[in-house]
């Protein structure tokens, strides 16, 4: 019995702590245990591109998450609330396991991706989402993110537009207040942006569908 114990306590935490309280397990991340609060606070404070972007604050993944939101609206402007938080929530599991750039997530493989996919699936069911984000939503949500990594590239990283585009891509539509969008926030402004958002697109999903007419 003492044995078993002792081989228990030695396994590594595979769990975290969360501000609300809560406490999300990484390996088999419960729906319940997913606060919307966590989400905004973690996400902006995680840094997009490693933290090597100017300005006097990091570009966090929650500004990300706003500027690809803003552009799959101009893409589609008739995109459903629902599709919205998919888009939102793209990169939302960034709050527990931060953001790995692309060339150290080929490195990791499949691993990393079963993780990500996993507590992706568990914030989705937590606001009554799929567990997956239909195709022509996650095709959207792509694009999107492919064009906001263009104008953060070009913008904050340091990349020459030859190389952004061989990278990502020209972006297909740029929001009117795009300076603003790219300028890098404080940790609590974009947290509050982040939060405000998403209570917008939850006031709309809850009112009652109009019917077009025939």
């Amino acid at each position: 019995m003492s044995g078993r114990r002792s081989a228990r306590d030695a396994a590594p935490r595979a769990w975290q702590r969360m501000l609300s309280g809560r406490r999300l397990d990484l390996l088999d991340p419960s729906p319940l245990d997913v606060e919307i609060e966590d989400i905004a606070h973690g996400l902006a404070r995680v840094a997009r591109w490693n933290g090597q972007t100017r300005g006097a604050h990091i570009y966090s993944v929650a500004q990300h998450s706003l500027l690809v939101a803003a552009i799959a609206r101009l893409a589609d402007p008739a995109l459903a609330p629902e599709a919205e938080l998919f888009v939102l929530l793209h990169d939302a599991p960034e709050y527990v396991i931060g953001d790995i750039i692309s060339p150290f997530k080929a490195v990791l493989g499949d691993g990393y991706k079963g993780v990500e996919k996993r507590l992706l699936s568990a914030i989705h069911l937590r606001f009554g989402l799929a567990p997956e984000a239909p195709r022509a939503i996650a095709v959207l949500a792509k694009s999107a993110d492919k064009a906001a990594a263009f104008l953060e590239a070009t913008r904050l990283a340091g990349f020459a537009t030859d190389e952004a585009l061989r990278f990502f891509g020209r972006p297909c539509a740029v929001p009117h207040d795009i300076d603003h969008i790219v300028e890098p926030w404080s940790a609590d402004e974009a947290k509050t942006r982040f939060l405000e958002r998403f209570e917008a697109i939850e006031a709309a999903r809850s009112e009652p569908a109009v019917a077009r007419p025939s």
